[in-house]
Formats: C-alpha cells, structure tokens, sequence
C-alpha cells in the first residue's frame, strides 16, 4: 500500500516535468518552456512496497488550446540501474528524502504493474489519499493471460505517444496527449485487446475524459 505523505518535494514535480516534456517527440508546445498544473491521476501499487507509481495528468495553460499530459513517473529511493537516460530529475522528499523521480515507461515495475492493471489484477488507487481506490479508472481486457513477471522495457517514442513490447506478442501504447471524449467512461479503440481510462477537471467545471493506454496485438 503506497503511503501519502503530507509534505514538501523540491523541486515539485511540475517544476520536473516543465524542464523535460520539451525534449519529447509527442510534445505540442512551442520553444517557450510549458507552464504546467497538476490537473489529476492515479496511483499503483508496487507489491514490494519500494517504487512509487503515479499516473499524472499535467495540463499546459500556456498554449491557446490547453493541452494535457500523461506522464507516467516512478519515485526511487535509489537509482534505476541502466536507466540513466530515463531519469526526469531527483527531488527531495520532506519524509523520504532524495528521490529519482523517473519517466516509468522505461521502468519495469510500473510497466507490470499497468498490466495488471488493465488484466484486472490490480487496482487503481486515488492519487492523493491513502489506501483509497479510484473508482473513475476503467479498464478492460479480451485476451490470453498476460506475464506477471517483471521484465526490461525498451519503449519508444513517437508524434503518438509510447509504444512498448511487451511478452505475449503484445504492444502497450501509452497516450501522452490526452484526447478528451469517447463516451462516459471513454471507450477503446476499435482493435484493442485492452485499455484503461480516466477523467481530470477541465477548465470550466466539467470533467473531461479519455484513454490513457490501449493494449494491441503487434
């Protein structure tokens, strides 16, 4: 059960992700560095209670159209061997001191644990409150049993989003660039084995909806 600390992180993640989404393929701003809010998300557990696991929306104000973000992360006491190039940026934890804070596409224990999500063997958990599940995340899968085991990610970026292998034949698609709509809750694409969805407040008081992963056949 992933603990909530009710405390300081310097710099703050927003701060984190301001300096790094400029550098992504998928990313839509201008050169100006993008002006970001946290604007919702979700929380996996890790089974061995030492990584971090957060689903982040994060919403740029700064374009005349706002666009928002998924950014996967993952919070490490120590850093993820072999994973130099995936690191966001460390912070420093009121509580838990020095963290990694990296981009969890590339980390193994979040990719298997959004494939237990999406199988249904693990649960969605509220971003900001302990031990509470967030009932607004769906998700569906039609398909053999998926790997429970950890294994290497190797993602790859692209103008769409993430794409990763995954065992079985499989590619995870992880939607960087949150489109809004596809019903309530927001429905797969056609083709897909599996998906997950969500909602985040939009900017008028409504909430605003979509896909935030979908699970294909290679």
């Amino acid at each position: 059960m992933a603990v909530i600390h009710r405390t300081t992180l310097e710099p703050g993640k927003t701060e984190l992700l301001a300096d790094w989404l400029p550098g992504r393929p998928w990313y839509r701003g201008g050169p100006d560095a993008p002006v970001l809010e946290k604007s919702g998300g979700f929380r996996l557990d890790d089974p061995e209670g030492e990584v971090g696991i957060e689903f982040m929306v994060v919403t740029d104000t700064s374009t005349p159209e706002r666009t928002a973000y998924l950014a996967p992360l993952t919070y490490r006491g120590a850093p993820l061997e072999g994973a130099e190039h995936a690191l966001i940026g460390t912070a420093e934890h009121g509580v838990l001191g020095t963290r990694w804070v990296y981009d969890g596409c590339h980390d193994p224990v979040l990719v298997t644990e959004a494939l237990a999500l999406i199988e249904g063997r693990a649960r969605a958990m509220a971003q900001s409150v302990t031990d509470t599940p967030d009932d607004e995340v769906t998700r569906s899968y039609d398909g053999a049993a998926l790997a429970a085991d950890a294994f290497t990610p190797e993602p790859s970026d692209g103008e769409d989003g993430t794409r990763l292998p995954v065992p079985g034949g499989l590619t995870l698609h992880v939607h960087r660039v949150l489109t809004p709509g596809g019903g309530t809750p927001p429905l797969p694409p056609q083709g897909a084995l599996g998906h997950v969805a969500s909602g985040w407040p939009g900017p008028d008081g409504t909430r605003l909806r979509a896909v935030f992963m979908t699970l294909r056949a290679r």
